[in-house]
């Protein structure tokens, strides 16, 4: 359920990201940027915000899960192989919560893209 809420926070960062920077992707586009080029840059955001994500949210239950056994006088038991693909599930999470804003940036024409940028 988390994933859900986190890709749901990802994927609107990401769209609220592409609506304000409309006036960029078009002079990017303008200027022989392609599509994929576009795309590629809020798939490499969101994906690095996921990471990001993971990272912080593994060091803090390794943390919380050192302090608490240490509070009981207990001996922690961690795998560390979850706390290693946490990351890559942000990653992955990330990923997949940007493909919709990143084909939306993509598919911005230049001309029009200009024109709405105040």
């Amino acid at each position: 359920m988390s994933l859900i809420v986190g890709a749901i926070g990802i994927a609107n960062v990401t769209l609220v990201t592409v609506m304000e920077r409309v006036g960029e992707i078009g002079l990017r586009r303008a200027l022989g940027a392609s599509r994929r080029q576009v795309a590629g840059q809020f798939l490499a955001e969101s994906t690095t915000i996921g990471l990001l994500g993971g990272i912080v949210g593994a060091a803090l239950g390794v943390v919380v899960v050192v302090c608490v056994a240490g509070v009981k006088q207990w001996i922690p038991v961690l795998d560390f192989r979850l706390a290693l693909g946490a990351p890559v599930a942000g990653a992955v999470v990330g990923l997949l919560a940007g493909l919709y804003p990143s084909l939306r940036a993509a598919r911005m024409e230049p001309a029009d893209a200009l024109r709405s940028t105040p």
